[in-house]
């Protein structure tokens, strides 16, 4: 019975993720879903990108979490469209929680919707809603493990960001073991080593995300 029930959740979940996802086709609007366990650096990427990018690029943010808007706040003082979704103790976002937001937008003046998940390395892997990409952080602190602990995010992610690299002296963990484990997980993983609070990897990173706008424009 209990299967029965979560498949109908996610049954559920996916058509009004795919309502979403037609609407961003729609307005030609790159959506990502930024996931990470807590802590990994979410917010602080989110802001250096919003940086790097709100002089080409109209971009909207919807933040989640449990409780508390401090990260919203952080990304309104880049001046940037963001709406808050406190969950009330649900440990991801859902298609139906974006939908809510969508009337808090002008959908025709957004090129980039960044939605930052909550942190957790389980339950947002398994709830799409209707983006394009999912984007996971890991920081080199919580341990080159992640790969063989919680496969899911790893196979339904496209792109790996190895955050943090400025620690790795004082850390152990071994990027390159991250690498091989994700990649026998999801061959097709783009991964890329930062520090979202320096520059390191971070061009690289802001290249990908504007070759995926050009290619979302000229679909």
């Amino acid at each position: 019975m209990k299967v029965s029930v979560v498949k109908n959740i996610l049954q559920a979940n996916d058509r009004i993720a795919d309502l979403n996802k037609q609407l961003f086709d729609e307005k030609q609007i790159l959506t990502i879903n930024v996931m990470s366990s807590p802590g990994a650096g979410k917010t602080s990427l989110i802001e250096r990108t919003i940086v790097e990018l709100k002089n080409d690029y109209r971009i909207g943010v919807i933040e989640g979490d449990i409780q508390s808007t401090q990260d919203a706040e952080k990304i309104a003082a880049t001046e940037v469209p963001v709406v808050q979704i406190n969950t009330g103790g649900a440990c991801h976002l859902d298609g139906n929680m974006i939908r809510e937001t969508l009337g808090q937008f002008n959908l025709d003046e957004i090129d980039l919707l960044i939605v930052e998940n909550v942190g957790n390395l389980v339950c947002p892997a398994e709830f799409r809603m209707g983006e394009d990409f999912k984007i996971m952080l890991l920081s080199v602190p919580e341990g080159d493990d992640k790969p063989l602990k919680y496969p899911l995010m790893f196979h339904e992610a496209s792109v790996l960001l190895i955050n943090k690299m400025d620690l790795l002296p004082y850390v152990s963990c071994s990027p390159e073991r991250i690498r091989q484990e994700s990649l026998k997980i999801n061959p097709a993983l783009t991964i890329f080593e930062i520090s979202a609070t320096g520059d390191h990897g971070l061009y690289d990173w802001y290249d990908w995300l504007r070759q995926k706008i050009s290619i979302k424009k000229m679909s």
